[in-house]
């Protein structure tokens, strides 16, 4: 499959082209901008990168599951998970 990008390494990356940051600036950057998005999905919000895709959430019902290890059936409560939905520009981008 494709190659995969890990947190430091993007951070790597990003100081790499910018000279005039520390890494530890950059380091400081991203944890913000990535917690800046977990706080306003929690708080029920979406957060639009115009070119990139939205960030929201989706809610999931609650329902019957399954233990896989003994078979049981198990309650699994309602939740709301993350969803990423690819900007247009991005779309363009993957399937030229």
């Amino acid at each position: 499959m494709g190659q995969q990008m890990i947190r430091s390494e993007l951070v790597a990356s990003l100081a790499e082209s910018n000279p005039n940051l520390t890494t530890q600036d950059v380091e400081r950057i991203v944890g913000l901008v990535f917690d800046e998005i977990v706080e306003r999905l929690a708080a029920g919000g979406r957060v639009e990168l115009r070119g990139f895709g939205t960030f929201s959430t989706r809610a999931r019902a609650a329902r019957q599951g399954r233990n896989p290890r003994t078979g049981d059936t198990v309650d699994v409560d309602a939740k709301r998970v993350p969803y990423f939905k690819p900007g247009k520009d991005m779309r363009a981008r993957l399937n030229v």
